[in-house]
Parts: C-alpha cells; structure tokens; sequence
C-alpha cells in the first residue's frame, strides 16, 4: 500500500498531470505536494482548494439522506461527496476525498491539463489512489 510520496507520484503518471497534493481540508495545509502549483506556490493552492473542499464537504445541500431503515449518521464516516470537479479554460482540478481511520479530512488534489488530460480515467485512478492511500 502506498504511503503519500507514492501515491502523488503515481497519480503524476497520469496523462496531462500538471501538479498533484494531499490537503488536510480542515486546516488547508498541504501534507505532501508533487510537480507545479496553478498559482506557483503548493501552500497557497492547498488553502484555497481546502475552502472549496470544506464547503463541499460540510453543506447539507450535498448530504444524501440516510437509506429508509438507516438511523441518520449510522452510514459510513467521512464527508457524504467523494470527489469534486472544477473545469478552467485551460485544465482539470480533481479532488478526490480520502476515507481514514482518523477523521477523514483529507483530499488529494490532481490538477490536469485540459488539452492531454483524460477527466475519466483520472477520476478512476484517484479513487483506487485513495482507497490504497496508507497515512503514516
């Protein structure tokens, strides 16, 4: 299983990877950073996607009721969204929401090139990163 480096490091390998991170969403810091920073600075970015992510992950528009029979909060931990999609002009950022033992704060963070990109395979990979993610 692989630890964060790894994990950065093989989501690189994706076609179009421009830059990819691990962000606490809670506290916007970046846990580990690979290859560029949209805006040339990997802690800046992690604060401003950590925003996006806390909004995404906390608000009860996006909370999916509990199944009929489920008492509400008896379903998985962890924030009820498991990835989020922002398109630019001239990329893709995908944050792809890692389920932990702990708190399950954290996102990985893959920014693609719009024009070598493949959104859906990347999406797939990021899961599989994600859910072979060991947080040491």
């Amino acid at each position: 299983m692989p630890g964060i480096d790894e994990c950065l490091l093989e989501a690189m390998a994706l076609p179009g990877a421009r830059g990819a991170a691990l962000v606490d969403w809670s506290s916007g810091l970046a846990l580990g950073t690979v290859g560029e920073s949209p805006v040339g600075d990997h802690e800046t970015t992690a604060a401003e996607t950590a925003e996006l992510a806390r909004a995404a992950a906390e608000y009860e528009s996006f909370a999916q009721p509990a199944p009929v029979g489920v008492p509400a909060g008896a379903g998985p931990a962890g924030p009820p969204v498991e990835d989020l999609i922002v398109t630019t002009r001239t990329g893709y950022h995908v944050l792809r929401f890692v389920e932990t033992s702990f708190d399950s704060s954290v996102f990985l963070h893959l920014w693609l090139d719009r024009a070598e990109g493949n959104l859906a395979l990347a999406r797939l990979r990021l899961r599989t990163l994600a859910e072979g993610l060991v947080l040491r």
